[in-house]
């Protein structure tokens, strides 16, 4: 079973608890040998998740959205982003080098192509900018690609 992960970013500590909690309890609900993430291994969710399927005996394949997107990720997450990326059992690129919305699209779009389900850490409210959780969502959405909501009950970003 191939997952893939989006959600948002920048979410305060109580939030990132919950979160990260669904996220294990989600991943065990796979059979390890099975579970490929497919994650941006952004900050946040798309980390989490990759972290937890990877503790869970399963495999992780990065999508780069764009030849500089390392470099516009926060420099506290950078070391992280490099560790999961190594431990990759292999990496799809889109061939873009700027690091803009348009390129997270793409990468986003990538991952829902590569998926049997996708897992979207989601307030259910529209994206803040283009290629946000809520547009990657519709995207699988209209792909035919099933999504499983995870946000925990009243909390705010």
């Amino acid at each position: 079973m191939r997952v893939g992960i989006t959600g948002h970013r920048g979410l305060n500590t109580d939030v990132e608890r919950q979160v990260r909690t669904m996220l294990d309890e989600a991943v065990r609900g796979y059979h390890a040998a099975d579970l490929t993430a497919v994650s941006c291994i952004a900050d946040g969710p798309d980390s989490w998740f990759a972290e937890a399927v990877l503790k869970h005996g399963g495999k992780l394949e990065v999508v780069v959205p764009a030849s500089e997107y390392r470099a516009s990720l926060p420099e506290w997450h950078q070391p992280v982003y490099d560790e999961l990326y190594a431990r990759a059992a292999d990496v799809h690129e889109t061939g873009m080098t700027e690091s803009t919305s348009e390129a997270h699209m793409a990468g986003s779009e990538a991952l829902v192509g590569l998926v049997d389900e996708l897992i979207a850490v989601w307030d259910r409210k529209p994206a803040w900018g283009y290629g946000g959780t809520a547009d990657v969502v519709a995207y699988a959405q209209r792909t035919g690609v099933p999504v499983r909501v995870l946000w925990p009950e009243g909390a705010t970003r």
